[in-house]
């Protein structure tokens, strides 16, 4: 089996393949620590899974997912993320994600998530299957938050949780003059004002706690 791990935290790296050693012997396994050397990767070469971290500096890991699947739709992505499942699972799994894991419960979910995506499924944790029974039970077609793309989703968020544009700018590797041009656009589309509405928004529709 032939495994590529995308993140940019060389320690989280090897946790990964330590965990996925002791449950499938003899995988060979690729590395990237950005998105571009993560493409450079795909094209180089066939994957039969992608773990991929969305927080990567410069792009989206969304992104990435999205030309991953275009390259080669028959590999296997499986995100995983520091993000709670609230923020980006569903959007992950309606670009064809195998699985959406939180870096909290990857010890425990992602032996059973590789085998379901290896044999063609999609893995579901138990949690998140709560919150996606709510979501076909509400009309959340249209709402503002969905014409957002997910890097203005991700900088939506953090402001919501009373992050400065500059302390954005350094969890999302970009500059505090980018950061302002996504909350800009973030107040056009949505028709906010204020971090304060904004704030609002986010906890109403749980896109944050």
């Amino acid at each position: 089996m032939r495994v590529l791990i995308v993140d940019d935290h060389k320690i989280v790296r090897r946790g990964l393949i330590s965990l996925i050693e002791e449950h499938f012997p003899g995988t060979k396994f690729g590395q990237a620590d950005s998105s571009q050397s993560a493409l450079e990767l795909v094209y180089a070469g066939e994957w039969d899974l992608v773990l991929l971290d969305i927080n990567l500096p410069g792009r989206c890991g969304l992104d990435l997912l999205h030309e991953i699947k275009e390259i080669s739709n028959q590999t296997a992505v499986l995100v995983i993320s520091v993000y709670p499942e609230e923020d980006f699972a569903m959007r992950a799994l309606k670009m064809h994600a195998a699985a959406y894991l939180t870096k909290s419960c990857v010890a425990d979910e992602l032996v059973p998530a590789m085998k379901k995506a290896l044999a063609g499924g999609r893995y579901v944790t138990a949690s998140l299957a709560e919150k996606l029974a709510w979501a076909l039970g509400s009309d959340l077609k249209g709402a503002p938050h969905e014409s957002l793309s997910n890097r203005e989703l991700q900088v939506l968020r953090l402001i919501a949780v009373g992050r400065t544009l500059k302390e954005v700018g350094v969890e999302l590797k970009l500059s505090e003059k980018t950061i302002g041009t996504y909350r800009a656009r973030i107040a056009e589309k949505m028709g906010v004002s204020s971090n304060g509405e904004l704030a609002r928004y986010a906890l109403q529709h749980r896109l944050v706690e």
